[in-house]
């Protein structure tokens, strides 16, 4: 059995301000607060004596990997990502940092907001720009129907509204 997996396919380079103002305060707070606390643990934990059963040691490294690696994701991350902060020119269309308000065939509402794949959250409806049903979405205009492949199978459904209000006052708070 082999080791290899497949390199992913990497996610759309997209973020919006808040996202990307999000990733920088990770970091930060990453960088300056948790890893020297925990550097300091594990000086301390190092010179208890015999450290390969020292839980306090092993441990602490294994956070500082752990906070190193997200470090080296982050960093790489921003320097690589687009902050989109204001609304394309054709708002009644549907591209990345819209909210949409989806119709299903029984009536049942739903609203969503296109975000980056570092921005997801499903409890208030942020959506990755990289789902299916985000990608059936794009560049759709409200009363259009779309088609996508849920978990459930395929399902039907007729976008009521599209917004760029979150997009447009994230925007503003910034300046």
């Amino acid at each position: 059995m082999s080791r290899y997996r497949p390199p992913r396919t990497p996610s759309a380079p997209y973020i919006t301000r808040a996202g990307a103002e999000s990733l920088k305060a990770e970091l930060d707070r990453l960088w300056k607060v948790e890893r020297p606390k925990v550097t300091d643990a594990v000086t301390e934990a190092a010179k208890n004596g015999d450290r390969s059963e020292n839980g306090d040691y092993i441990y602490g490294k294994r956070r500082l990997r752990e906070i190193d690696a997200r470090v080296r994701y982050l960093t790489k991350r921003l320097e690589t990502i687009t902050v989109i902060a204001q609304p394309p020119p054709d708002q009644s269309r549907i591209f990345f940092g819209a909210s949409v308000t989806l119709k299903s065939e029984q009536g049942s509402i739903q609203q969503i907001h296109i975000v980056g794949a570092d921005e997801i959250d499903l409890k208030i409806g942020k959506i990755s720009i990289d789902s299916p049903l985000a990608r059936a979405l794009l560049g759709k205009s409200a009363g259009d129907v779309i088609e996508f492949v849920a978990p459930r199978g395929l399902e039907l459904k007729r976008v009521a509204r599209v917004d760029y209000t979150l997009l447009i006052s994230a925007e503003t708070s910034a300046r």
